[in-house]
């Protein structure tokens, strides 16, 4: 189903029946990915005396809790009330859903006994005005991030002033395939999420930051409509679907 969107006094075509998912999935076992610490999340039939929510155990419905942590357990979108002392929700930050996004590849550089994302490297691959959403694969990449456990492995993060370039290039979403923009064990700076939302002295309520997204090797680098969708989670995070569509080429368009 081929569908068009008028964006920036641009039109682009899109084709609906050919949606790329980037967001990983939550199972209730240990092959669920895993970071900050926690346990594997669970899904469970509820149990009601002799009664249990399970078909197959005799119940009409199967009927489970899901026991889980946004942040730790699935990909999921952030604002900036997850670092604020006063609450923000996502659901207020995030209220509209299709942005054009550019999808980039990137090596994080050896620092210490750090890797980090650099605003050189950045420079290099997207520039400002080109998207309203970044998307950032990082290398090497692998089916293993679908299960990968994060928790005491000093993961790749954003420096400081390359999560400054991205907000200064006009990105409101940014997307990453980490956990976390920041390092591990930080200290609680939190340096790049503050950089990115800007706090605390103007703060960008309306940007969002999603992780622990997972994009194919097959998915290329380029220019794609994305698509966000969120639970609606009165809380700071909400377990997220991010889902990109290629931006088709024709006679008027040649943006990839």
């Amino acid at each position: 189903m081929k569908a068009s969107i008028q964006h920036n006094n641009q039109e682009y075509r899109i084709d609906l029946s050919k949606p790329l998912d980037i967001s990983l999935s939550l199972r209730g076992d240990e092959v669920n990915p895993v970071a900050w610490y926690l346990n594997a999340p669970k899904i469970v039939p509820v149990k009601d005396g002799n009664w249990t929510g399970k078909v197959s155990l005799g119940a009409s419905t199967n009927f489970n809790n899901i026991y889980f942590n946004p942040h730790g357990h699935s990909t999921h979108t952030e604002c900036v009330g997850h670092i604020t002392p006063e609450f923000h929700s996502i659901n207020d930050a995030l209220k509209t859903f299709f942005f054009k996004a550019r999808l980039i590849s990137v090596e994080p550089q050896k620092k210490d006994r750090d890797r980090v994302i650099t605003r050189a490297q950045l420079e290099k691959l997207f520039k400002k005005g080109e998207a309203e959403a970044l998307v950032i694969r990082s290398l090497p990449n692998s089916i293993a991030k679908r299960s990968q456990k994060y928790s005491h492995t000093n993961w790749p993060y954003l420096e400081e002033d390359a999560a400054k370039y991205i907000r200064d290039c006009g990105v409101d979403h940014l997307l990453i395939d980490l956990p976390s923009v920041d390092k591990e064990k930080d200290e609680g700076k939190l340096v790049a999420h503050k950089a990115f939302w800007n706090y605390p002295k103007n703060i960008r309520s309306n940007a969002t930051i999603t992780e622990l997204i997972y994009v194919p090797s097959k998915v290329e680098d380029g220019l794609y409509f994305l698509n966000l969708q969120i639970a609606s989670f009165e809380n700071d995070a909400s377990p997220s679907k991010p889902v990109l569509y290629k931006i088709e080429k024709d006679e008027n368009n040649n943006e990839n």
